[in-house]
């Protein structure tokens, strides 16, 4: 589910000391994506918000959120909106975050 390595990528590129707030940053950008998708998608800005989500969650090593985001706007380009399965994305984003914010805190506490 997250790729750790690519953490730890991440973390040697930024350093130590700055990847606290980075990490914030993602994943306040990752929420506020999320949010929109559920609360009222625009299909308008569906694709755009996908591909932002897509990159923005293999940054972070959120692998599965990263292919499922990949499959939709697969699906967006080939279909329609209504093909997009917004509840696994929501699914897939809160497993993903359960994990990266467990894994994290067992990291600080160690």
């Amino acid at each position: 589910m997250i790729d750790w390595p690519k953490v730890e990528q991440l973390r040697a590129e930024i350093g130590s000391e700055d990847f606290d707030e980075v990490v914030n940053l993602f994943l306040n950008e990752i929420a506020e994506i999320m949010t929109r998708l559920e609360i009222s998608p625009d299909v308008s800005t569906l694709e755009a918000d996908l591909h932002l989500l897509k990159g923005t969650a293999l940054n972070l090593g959120f692998g599965n959120l990263g292919v499922s985001c990949a499959e939709a706007e697969r699906q967006l380009m080939t279909g329609t909106q209504a093909s997009v399965d917004i509840p696994k994305l929501m699914r897939v984003y809160h497993a993903s975050i359960a994990e990266f914010t467990k894994q994290l805190g067992q990291d600080k506490a160690a």
